[in-house]
């Protein structure tokens, strides 16, 4: 028992190791920083020579607008734990070891953010600052954070002018909404997308296209990215590459009756996406969103546009596949003849499918329950079953080879031999098969093998033999007492055998747990307490 629960407390051990640890340093291990095309380079990999910046998106931190589950009750708080969780470990363990010089979150921060109140705003901020370790990428790395607003962040156009203290609310935690920065030798321009399809006559709608004005007027040899929360419009159906895992979602606005200001846009407008290719002139367009993958080429008059659209890092967003974006841009002018995408490269990378990890854990609990319960309670000889395995291996193999092994004999043919004499005087014994009809065999008494004949006896026994060796009242005396006294103690030994199986279960099971409980927790906090 004590080698079973052993060797059980390690499959469990080496499973938390992977599923709560290991399997987060694996995007890291895997997923490298892409390199600029050999043009903008010397042929060597120098780090110094482009900008490193990873992008996430779409975290939507849960609150009591996520699910339908009581504000503060133990399974919304759980829900919150875990997701959080996740998320840290991935920043932690995945994006940072990579060692980032810029971080760019595209929007979504929150999830009921328009909805809260300020008090449970300030604790979605608090949370926020606590996965993404803000204050201490603020006060010792030189690592440059940007975000960008999102419609679960400040909503649509329509609540802008019915709750506008949301829009302060967001600036003062993250910012301004339409900015633009520069990192090597690109331009980056954040839009706030939610607002770009407003009413034209409303105050936020009007300084976000004023600011894109603006950054057309000024002309730079920098290629340009466009950020937009929002992806900007496509065709219905239009595919979106290998990437994605769920289904196309197609345009979809929804306005308001009485001022027909925006509720809801899985896509900007086709009018002022073509406003914006043109105003721009990107070279590479990010947005989120839409929670998964979807790689499109947009047609300009300028020419043809690439549009990433990256998928959620939460696991608990309608993605099983959560990521991020590990981007390169140059640090080195563009030579005479290249295309302004050359600047930038970039490369998705996919965290683990933590639903897959605990689908894990509960299958190979209820295998640790059937072992535990069924295995057998003297322990299984392996030597002794891998011996004969390999016995009965090698004893197939040589009848294969050696055409089906020797035949087996008939048991309706028998034989008989003839002497013969060559023209030498050398006598040779000729064996010579014969059939025997299964009727006669069946009423023969007599079997024969070769030339050997054995015939069998049987001696009827008297009666007085019958009446002294049997007595038949007796033997069915003792016969039904032994029944009756058998059946008890059989359900005994059975009742026992229950008892003696669920105290070593739960022997077993409290081996297992009481090393791994230990260990698990000591996973969990050891990625959730502040460094």
């Amino acid at each position: 028992m004590l080698k079973l629960a052993a060797f059980l407390s390690l499959i469990w051990a080496l499973t938390l190791l992977y599923g709560e640890m290991f399997s987060f340093w694996l995007p890291f291990l895997s997923c490298s920083w892409p390199h600029p095309p050999p043009s903008m380079t010397d042929g060597v990999d120098h780090q110094r020579d482009y900008v490193k910046i990873a992008v996430l998106t779409d975290p939507q931190l849960m609150d009591r607008t996520s699910l339908r589950l009581a504000p503060k009750s133990l399974a919304l708080e759980a829900a919150q734990f875990y997701t959080d969780l996740y998320m840290r470990r991935a920043f932690l363990s995945s994006i940072l070891p990579s060692k980032p010089d810029v971080i760019l979150f595209l929007g979504d921060h929150f999830d009921g953010g328009p909805f809260l109140s300020d008090e449970e705003w300030q604790e979605s901020w608090s949370r926020f600052k606590h996965i993404f370790d803000i204050d201490m990428l603020e006060q010792t790395t030189n690592i440059k954070l940007y975000y960008l607003a999102g419609n679960h962040d400040i909503g649509y156009a329509a609540f802008h002018s019915h709750i506008p203290e949301v829009i302060k609310r967001y600036e003062k935690a993250f910012g301004a909404r339409n900015y633009q920065f520069t990192a090597g030798k690109v331009d980056f321009i954040a839009i706030d997308a939610q607002t770009l399809d407003g009413h034209p006559l409303n105050n936020v709608t009007l300084a976000t296209w004023n600011f894109v004005k603006n950054v057309s007027k000024h002309s730079s040899s920098n290629s340009r990215v466009l950020l937009t929360h929002i992806p900007l419009y496509r065709p219905d159906s239009t595919a979106c590459g290998p990437y994605r895992a769920s289904s196309i979602i197609n345009q979809r606005i929804n306005r308001a009756a009485q001022d027909n200001e925006i509720l809801y846009q899985n896509f900007i407008t086709e009018n002022g996406t073509n406003d914006l290719l043109d105003a721009i002139k990107p070279a590479l367009i990010l947005s989120g969103h839409d929670h998964d993958q979807c790689t499109v080429i947009h047609k300009s008059k300028y020419g043809s546009v690439k549009e990433h659209t990256l998928g959620t890092i939460s696991w608990q967003q309608g993605n099983l596949f959560p990521s991020y974006m590990l981007l390169s841009a140059s640090n080195r002018i563009l030579p005479d003849g290249s295309i302004p995408e050359e600047a930038i490269s970039t490369k998705v990378c996919f965290l683990p499918v933590q639903t897959y990890i605990y689908i894990w854990y509960l299958f190979l609990f209820v295998l640790t329950l059937l072992i535990a319960v069924f295995w057998p309670t003297n322990g299984v000889l392996f030597q002794h079953y891998l011996g004969g395995f390999l016995k009965n291996m090698r004893s197939l193999i040589s009848s294969s080879f050696s055409g089906g092994g020797e035949k087996l004999k008939s048991e309706d043919e028998t034989y008989e031999y003839e002497e013969i004499w060559d023209a030498e005087g050398s006598m040779h014994l000729i064996k010579k098969t014969f059939k025997v009809s299964s009727t006669c065999a069946s009423k023969s008494t007599s079997v024969e093998r070769g030339n050997a004949v054995m015939r069998s006896v049987t001696r009827k026994p008297n009666a007085q033999e019958t009446d002294a060796s049997n007595p038949a009242d007796v033997t069915l005396h003792i016969g039904s007492d032994a029944v009756v006294k058998t059946l008890p103690r059989t359900n005994k030994s059975k009742t026992r055998m229950v008892i003696r199986r669920l105290v070593r279960t739960l022997s077993i099971i409290s081996i297992v747990a009481a090393f791994n409980v230990p260990l698990y927790m000591m996973l969990l906090f050891k990625d959730w307490i502040d460094k």
